[in-house]
């Protein structure tokens, strides 16, 4: 069964955050911040726990924010290696 191009980057996200037990802060699209760490997740929902878990629907997230770096491995053809990334010429305006 193929991937969905959207899952290509979220579910590596997300699972890091999972395996890692990473911190998170997730806002909403109502602007509620909530803080714990990703239990669980799925095409739909993600599963946040802290004191209590708290199963959160991805259309109500607006942004995940990690308590520290994250690095997401680009093993999907649909995005470059880091090594075809060209370092120095990252932000410039090429013509």
């Amino acid at each position: 069964m193929a991937q969905q191009k959207g899952a290509a980057l979220q579910d590596p996200f997300l699972n890091i955050l999972r395996k890692e037990r990473i911190p998170v802060s997730i806002y909403l699209v109502n602007g509620i911040k909530l803080q714990g760490q990703v239990e669980s997740f799925d095409p739909f929902v993600v599963l946040l726990r802290n004191t209590v878990s708290q199963m959160i629907y991805k259309h109500a997230i607006s942004t995940i924010v990690p308590s520290r770096a994250v690095r997401i491995p680009y093993d999907t053809p649909d995005y470059p290696d880091e090594d075809d990334i060209d370092q120095d010429n990252i932000g410039q305006n090429q013509v």
